[in-house]
């Protein structure tokens, strides 16, 4: 019997898969419903991180020892229940001038510039006159100074002889004016002076005195009270303390510039006479003559 080369032989059935060999891998799980499988955990790698909180942000984690503190609120406010912190060197309340404290920088007090305000206040008692034709008289105390500046002008500010300002020789420019004359002490404002610190450079020493110009010369009757008002710093007050009966002027208080630094010095020193005992005292050398308001 002959082959026929023409033909081609028939195919062998597909073979089928070994079954799986004992200890060999295990074949992968079916797929989860709905969602990826989970990944094989790994040996010595890193914990998985924790599950989110349900409906909510982790909480923050706790602050390190040591770490720096927490900001400050927004808007500089103090919380609740605290202080506002004070500054260093600046004092809150009145500072009253005394014997045994009797001068202040104004420099370090914190008001060395602009407009210094000096007021004078005192109590306006009758005071009882004896004989037949008895009346009551009131005290009136006048508030002046005397000044000297740096371009060598000096005199004298005060109601008596209506000298109520005090200006540069040399560019007629004001720097002390006073304000008005109270004359029975009624007034709630007492008598104002103003001293322009603007350029300190341009005074030298300004000697701020309170005159009684009518009434007995009885100052503990008066119990005046000079008080200075620097810009942006607390009063200073002199009180015309330790009386002295009979004297009829009182050198209250004196402004000093010492290189540069403004000084107020406590006096309250009773002389008798008037403004020429007062320029005699302090040596300001200037010429008087009577005057009258």
């Amino acid at each position: 019997m002959g082959i026929d080369y023409t033909k081609r032989p028939a195919s062998p059935p597909p073979a089928q898969p070994p079954p799986p060999q004992q200890g060999g891998y295990p074949p992968p799980p079916p797929p989860q419903q709905g969602g990826y499988p989970p990944p094989p955990p790994q040996q010595g790698g890193y914990p998985p991180p924790p599950p989110p909180q349900q409906g909510g942000y982790p909480p923050p984690p706790p602050p390190q020892q040591g770490g720096y503190p927490p900001p400050q609120q927004q808007g500089g406010y103090p919380q609740q229940g605290g202080q506002p912190q004070q500054q260093p060197g600046v004092s809150l309340s009145k500072v009253t001038l005394t014997k045994s404290a009797p001068a202040v920088s104004l420099r370090k007090h914190g008001g060395q510039g602009g407009v210094l305000r000096v007021n004078l206040n005192w109590n306006a008692r009758p005071q009882q006159q004896k004989g037949l034709f008895r009346k009551n008289t009131q005290l009136d105390l006048d508030l002046g100074c005397l000044y000297e500046f740096a371009d060598g002008s000096k005199g004298v500010v005060q109601a008596l002889g209506n000298a109520f300002q005090a200006d540069m020789r040399t560019t007629g420019e004001v720097l002390i004016s006073l304000d008005g004359d109270d004359r029975s002490g009624a007034v709630s404002g007492g008598e104002n002076m103003s001293i322009n610190l603007q350029d300190v450079a341009k005074i030298r020493r300004v000697l701020v005195f309170a005159l009684i110009y009518e009434g007995a010369a009885n100052w503990a009757s008066a119990d005046g009270l000079l008080t200075i008002y620097p810009v942006g710093a607390p009063p200073i007050e002199v009180r015309l303390d330790d009386p002295r009966d009979g004297a009829r002027i009182c050198a209250v208080a004196q402004l000093i510039n010492n290189n540069g630094e403004l000084v107020i010095q406590r006096e309250v020193n009773y002389l008798n006479g008037a403004q020429r005992a007062l320029d005699e005292a302090y040596g300001w050398g200037m010429n008087w003559t009577a005057g009258r308001k």
